[in-house]
């Protein structure tokens, strides 16, 4: 049994997502489909003789206790397994929170697999699942890594083929935007019930095409924009200035850009606004995801 891991955990975008409705759990149903980035957080985790969880973060504004992710993750994975030591987490955050890239679902995510390979195990999938589905709907996607098709709240995860190598500019205004409240301002635009079922039977392969990367409909783009219009210029710009697709990426607030070259990477760099953290980064395909997570 190891006594520390280092591992990755990287960002995603959404490449599409649309709202189907509100289900009777309280949560909406959706269809997305998700793609990791190069983009991620740094992340140490030991097992201590000191019973209890230890969560250290460079971001001083996110919480270190039961809030947080990472905390909840290890709680979670201490209870199911019966395990009686201490564990330590120690965060170098560097993906934007509330950016809507998955940064804290990322980490809970890698916070298992590190767990599982400090207990002498290989991370699986099924054994892992019904852990990442209870801390977030995003969680499980990070299980994956690469292309994925998420159903459902967006825990049903679902591998999907990878796509040729591309750039990626990620934009972030420097602002937050709270998933709750997003999803509670966009409701008023939901289909309406007898439209809903339509939409379901019209099936997922039509709504985000598997060969090519298409245009990135976000069904929460018409109530974000409303409000911060900034965001859908950006957009606006990007998709001018010839990416091949661009997007909100989740519920916001980060903007996203897809190009083939490095060249045209340069010129989206130069329309993001003063002031705002431009990421350069690349779709991170399944097989380097899982070579990368955890650190030589």
């Amino acid at each position: 049994m190891s006594h520390s891991i280092r591992l990755r955990a990287f960002a995603k975008i959404n490449l599409g997502l649309r709202i189907l409705g509100e289900r009777p759990d309280g949560y909406h149903e959706i269809r997305t489909v998700y793609q990791t980035v190069d983009l991620h957080d740094r992340l140490e985790i030991r097992f201590t003789r000191r019973t209890g969880i230890l969560v250290r973060c460079s971001d001083s504004s996110i919480p270190s206790g039961p809030a947080n992710l990472v905390y909840r993750a290890c709680d979670l994975w201490r209870k199911r397994n019966k395990f009686s030591g201490g564990i330590e987490a120690a965060l170098e955050k560097r993906i934007p929170a509330g950016s809507g890239l998955g940064g804290g679902s990322s980490d809970a995510a890698a916070a298992l697999i590190g767990l599982e390979r400090l207990a002498g195990r290989v991370p699986d999938f099924h054994s892992l699942f019904p852990i990442a589905a209870r801390l977030g709907a995003d969680v499980p996607l990070f299980l994956l890594g690469g292309r994925v098709l998420g159903c459902g709240r967006g825990e049903e995860v679902y591998p999907l083929t990878d796509l040729p190598a591309r750039h990626c500019l990620v934009a972030y205004p420097g602002f937050k935007i709270s998933t709750r409240e997003a999803y509670e301002q966009a409701s008023a635009e939901l289909t309406r019930p007898s439209e809903t079922r339509k939409v379901k039977l019209f099936g997922v392969w039509s709504q985000f095409p598997v060969e090519r990367w298409g245009p990135a409909e976000n069904g929460f783009e018409k109530t974000v924009f409303a409000k911060w219009p900034e965001l859908g210029r950006l957009k606006n710009q990007f998709i001018r200035a010839g990416a091949e697709t661009a997007s909100l990426t989740g519920s916001g607030s980060a903007v996203y850009a897809v190009v083939e070259s490095a060249f045209q990477l340069n010129e989206l760099s130069a329309r993001v606004p003063c002031g705002w953290v431009a990421l350069r980064t690349r779709p991170l395909p399944r097989q380097h995801y899982w070579r990368r997570v955890v650190e030589a």
